[in-house]
């Protein structure tokens, strides 16, 4: 035996070495890729914009502090009538006192003192330091750092250098920064701005003013804005989340429907194309059968009788099988048309009306109103006929068929087929639209089918409850007819 041969053998002797193709399951993989997809796109959008509020409020805040200390600097300068090619940045260095003879000492000491003094007392301030160009801290709010000279500071260096104000933003204290010397220590966030002082000619730092702040209000606004942020990029991450995903649920779904009704269609395909094939295969050698069996009859009144009926009917049987399924098989394409549904059922129960008597069954159908449905004369009589003679067949001894009209919105109307015969297991009903599944000893299986495709050919529904001993509702909505078709 080949390899191939080999595997093909022991492949159908053991069913379960085989691999089931699993379909695309387009819901669950969307869920989890679009979920990935939004969230990642909306914390990148939610840090984005954190971090744009967070720089632009420090910018924003370091902006105001600077032109607050130059104002202040100019401010004092003229009220104390100094020489107008004096700046407050040139008065700040002790050490510098004697190069200015023309400027007054006591002056210059008060101006001094003035301008400190109110960098000393601006709101929100942690600490406060002066630097010389040589980086030497010549006054401080915390004294320990006075004459200290600070050998490593990008910031410092950058603002000397190109002469603007720069301002940083900071969580935490860092001990390796001896300017960093808090009297107060910050709680969360605090910043710090380097503020130029220039000379008479404004194009040479003379002074730097270091000032590190920790603006409760500013963070307040901050922390808010933030929440604001995550919360709204939150909730829209989550609406377009949920509002795509109930679109592509109903689509997977939809699809799922019309891949179950292709399925279906080709099933009805192949089934008819068999059907036929053997409905016309049988008709003849049947329609022999029993031409050949009627003839028997007449020359026969022995005990073969009895037989010959026999095989009469069992061959009538088999004819309305093939009558019954070549019609579940036959495609639908008849126009709905209205149709007295009232007298469709009226005419239905006379059809059935000895078959009652002689079963002793008790039929209630008391209509209030003759409503008009779409659905075609002969189709609807083929459904009542169908649901009637399982219903009676149900009721073998006896019982109650209840028939009774309900409407739904203004555009449907139910009708409602109920018999207290032995009923369906919830396994039955299940299965009760599937071809070919019967109930019935001798039954096809095609009646329930065939009513659930000419209900839902002319726009109607057909659903089944009940319980096993206690009978069964059988409930068919119809669409009403316009009154312009009446």
């Amino acid at each position: 035996m080949t390899s191939p041969e080999r595997t093909l053998r022991q492949d159908s002797e053991n069913p379960r070495s085989v691999a089931p193709i699993r379909g695309f399951n387009l819901l669950r993989w969307f869920s989890i890729i679009s979920l990935g997809i939004i969230a990642s796109v909306a914390i990148g959008l939610g840090a984005v914009s954190t971090r744009f509020v967070i720089v632009e409020s420090v910018e924003r805040d370091a902006l105001l502090t600077a032109q607050f200390i130059q104002s202040i600097a100019i401010t004092e300068v003229l009220h104390a009538a100094l020489p107008k090619e004096r700046t407050m940045g040139e008065l700040l260095d002790a050490r510098d006192d004697l190069d200015y003879p023309e400027v007054d000492p006591h002056e210059r000491v008060t101006v001094r003192f003035e301008f400190l003094d109110h960098v000393a007392h601006l709101p929100d301030v942690l600490l406060a330091n002066v630097y010389a160009p040589d980086r030497t801290v010549i006054w401080s709010t915390n004294p320990a750092l006075i004459g200290t000279k600070v050998q490593s500071d990008d910031d410092l260096d950058r603002a000397f250098d190109l002469r603007i104000p720069v301002s940083a933003s900071y969580h935490h204290v860092d001990p390796m920064r001896m300017e960093q010397k808090f009297l107060t220590p910050p709680h969360l966030l605090f910043i710090e701005n380097y503020v130029p002082l220039f000379d008479a000619s404004g194009n040479t730092v003379v002074a730097m003013v270091e000032i590190y702040k920790e603006p409760k209000d500013l963070i307040g606004r901050i922390e808010r804005g933030l929440w604001t942020i995550w919360v709204a990029t939150a909730a829209g991450g989550s609406l377009i989340y949920f509002g795509l995903y109930w679109i592509v649920r109903r689509a997977a779904n939809l699809l799922k429907v019309q891949q179950q009704q292709l399925v279906m269609s080709e099933t009805y395909v192949v089934l008819g194309e068999m059907s036929s094939a053997v409905a016309h295969s049988l008709r003849n050698p049947l329609a022999t059968i029993r031409s050949s069996a009627e003839l028997a009859i007449e020359f026969d009144d022995g005990a073969a009788h009895r037989n010959i009926n026999d095989i009469i009917n069992q061959v009538d049987r088999m004819s309305k099988w093939v009558r019954e399924l070549l019609q579940s098989l036959r495609p639908l394409t008849d126009d709905p048309e209205p149709v007295n549904l009232v007298a469709a059922v009226h005419d239905s129960l006379m059809v059935f009306e000895h078959q009652i008597a002689r079963a002793g069954i008790r039929v209630v159908f008391q209509p209030q109103q003759t409503p008009m449905v779409l659905s075609q004369q002969m189709h609807l009589a083929q459904i009542l006929n169908s649901l009637l003679a399982n219903a009676l067949e149900a009721m073998e001894y006896g019982g109650t068929l209840t028939l009774a009209l309900e409407s739904m919105d203004g555009q449907r109307v139910c009708l409602i087929v109920c018999d207290t015969g032995k009923g369906m297991n919830d396994e039955q009903l299940t299965m009760a639209f599937r071809p070919f599944f019967t109930t019935k000893q001798g039954g096809l299986g095609v009646g329930l089918v065939l009513v659930k495709r000419i209900m839902e050919r002319f726009g109607g529904s057909v659903a089944l409850k009940g319980r096993e001993g206690e009978g069964t509702f059988v409930y068919l909505s119809f669409k009403l007819a316009p009154t312009n078709l009446v």
